[in-house]
């Protein structure tokens, strides 16, 4: 419990029990809860989803569909602090820097962002923005819950599976404590958390997974490992690799009615 509430402090705006006393080896262990994290985040999402989208419009109260769908981009940002968001960026500036990889790692070290970082994440809020205008009601709710379960698994099998680009650094804390087992208990949680969400969930599963050993492979060939920052982008890049899913999932079924 006690790498449970940690993990969900680091990663959320989220503080259960205020905890000030972390060790390396909480950070590791707490990778293995990170799906259940998600479920935290995602249930959040869900409600709110369904309370815009299908509760209000329900008792004929019917929201700005622009205003409420940018509420709903700006909450997982709220709740998470911007984290991951500033690890995307960071990685955007260093690893399309078209520089060495000792300069990508001080870009990306670099507490200012760059030009790439911004037009990168503009370019991904717009996106995300038009898939949540153009996904059916039912979808996004579904979607709002999934996403954060299945990008933060990607996030611990990036964790575990690729070597860490640094000798020091907060992301080496998670990656010196946690190992396969904690990438099985993870992957076995988050089957169960998709259960009741349907096909969707399990093909969203697949891309991300396909998807995360790609740009991992990618990022690692150039850095030579991965970093805090990568983790960030990987978690960014699959919520997004979900939302898409999920729209397309609406959009057949849309047309399939017809």
């Amino acid at each position: 419990m006690r790498a449970f509430l940690i993990g969900l402090q680091f990663l959320t705006r989220i503080a259960v029990v205020h905890q000030d006393n972390w060790t390396m080896e909480d950070f590791g262990r707490s990778v293995k809860f990170f799906p259940l994290i998600g479920a935290v985040l995602g249930a959040v999402y869900a409600a709110a989803a369904w309370l815009f989208f299908i509760f209000l419009p329900a008792q004929d109260i019917f929201l700005p569909l622009h205003f409420t769908s940018v509420c709903l981009l700006i909450l997982p940002i709220l709740l998470t602090g911007g984290l991951h968001c500033d690890g995307f960026m960071d990685t955007m500036d260093g690893v399309f820097s078209g520089r060495s990889r000792e300069r990508m790692l001080e870009i990306m070290k670099d507490s200012r962002v760059g030009s790439n970082g911004v037009f990168s994440f503009v370019i991904l809020l717009l996106f995300e923005w038009a898939m949540l205008l153009d996904t059916a009601p039912y979808f996004l709710v579904s979607a709002a819950f999934v996403v954060p379960v299945i990008a933060r698994l990607m996030m611990a099998a990036a964790i575990t599976l690729y070597p860490y680009a640094r000798p020091e650094g907060m992301g080496k804390a998670f990656a010196q404590f946690a190992n396969r087992r904690s990438l099985l208990f993870a992957a076995l949680t988050t089957l169960l958390l998709l259960l009741p969400w349907g096909k969707l969930a399990f093909i969203a599963l697949l891309l991300c997974s396909g998807f995360t050993a790609f740009f991992a492979h990618y990022v690692e060939k150039r850095l030579g490992g991965l970093t805090g920052d990568v983790y960030g982008a990987i978690t960014t890049l699959n919520e997004a690799v979900v939302w898409f899913t999920f729209l397309l999932g609406s959009v057949i079924f849309t047309y399939s009615i017809r």
